[in-house]
């Protein structure tokens, strides 16, 4: 089971498409790699390679 990890701020942003988009701090915070290919993934996960 995951655990949720409450927004604070400066946790994502809006593209101007109106997305949220995660930043590294997010990702530090959560702990690990989802392996999405998430655009500030602090881990180094590519998913054009795996």
């Amino acid at each position: 089971m995951k655990k949720i990890i409450p927004d604070q701020e400066g946790d994502f942003y809006l593209s101007p498409e109106g997305y949220r988009v995660f930043t590294e701090q997010y990702h530090l915070r959560r702990g690990y790699c989802c392996k999405s290919g998430c655009r500030h993934c602090p881990y180094g996960y590519d998913k054009n390679k795996d």
